[in-house]
């Protein structure tokens, strides 16, 4: 099933998942998916570790869902990948039943200038993936608050003009905790003819100090809200993950009141949490 699919009928509802180092089980990760599986979602997107580590146990991921007759869609970078290497990669998955690819620069590894691959930039890597494999459902990232690397946020909707010319079928962003942020940059990129349907990626607040992480890594902002409850409970882990929970909750339903196409929940591979905020925000297994 293709992801672009969904959107003709509705807003789509998923899940992101990441494989097990490679000295680490699969099962515990399983019995994750297994519980995911229970609020039906629309795909499960699996990530690979920085400067394309791990690729190899996200395809096996890819193949344990698609096998549970779930729909999988693999990220993919330009990190270390030559032509060859991508068709070779692309292929594999394909062969696995995989239809969707979440089409990525990826973060450049430390020590290195730029991708170390034939790719210097996801638009590159989307005209390539389009022209030979057609029948892919291609997403794109695009950053709200714009890319930390961007000197601008209108330099920075050119490139993802570049992507939407170059085949995205969807965008998919990245981390924004401000809502208020999102609505105006979708009412931005939709004055600059930039159409494709919009996945909100959504991290729960579960631990002080990955939210602080991620937000910085990302060149994300922390909404006074969030602010507060770090600064009431950012000593206390439990009763942080409890009021980021409800706050994670209310996010949820502040997303899903605003223009978008669909919800991805960043499940850190942890169902009690996610399932606590999920039946918080009304979605029911």
């Amino acid at each position: 099933m293709k992801i672009s699919d969904i959107f003709k009928k509705r807003q789509s509802f998923s899940f992101e998942v990441f494989p097990p180092k490679a000295e680490q089980s699969m099962e515990p990760l399983k019995k994750t998916l297994a519980e995911l599986y229970k609020f039906q979602p629309d795909f499960i997107s699996c990530t690979y570790g920085a400067g394309g580590t791990n690729k190899g146990r996200s395809s096996e991921l890819c193949e344990i869902i698609e096998k549970d007759g779930q729909h999988a869609m693999t990220h993919f970078t330009c990190i270390g990948n030559t032509r060859q290497d991508i068709i070779e990669a692309i292929q594999e998955y394909r062969d696995l039943g995989v239809e969707n690819v979440l089409a990525l620069r990826g973060d450049i590894p430390h020590g290195l200038d730029g991708t170390n691959g034939d790719f210097s930039n996801a638009n590159q890597l989307l005209e390539f993936l389009r022209e030979n494999f057609p029948d892919l459902c291609l997403g794109a990232a695009c950053y709200p608050e714009k890319h930390m690397e961007a000197d601008s946020l209108d330099t920075d909707i050119h490139y993802l003009k570049l992507k939407q010319e170059a085949g995205a079928d969807f965008l998919m962003t990245q981390l924004c905790h401000d809502v208020e942020a999102y609505e105006r940059f979708l009412e931005t990129i939709r004055a600059q003819g930039i159409h494709l349907p919009v996945v909100v990626g959504l991290m729960p607040a579960l631990s002080k100090d990955s939210i602080i992480r991620m937000s910085l890594s990302n060149g994300c902002s922390i909404p006074r809200e969030l602010a507060e409850i770090i600064g009431k409970y950012g000593d206390t882990p439990e009763d942080f993950k409890k009021a980021g929970k409800e706050y994670t909750a209310k996010q949820i339903l502040r997303y899903r009141q605003a223009a978008i196409n669909g919800l991805h929940i960043y499940s850190l591979n942890k169902y009690a949490d996610i399932v606590d905020i999920l039946q918080a925000a009304g979605i029911d297994k």
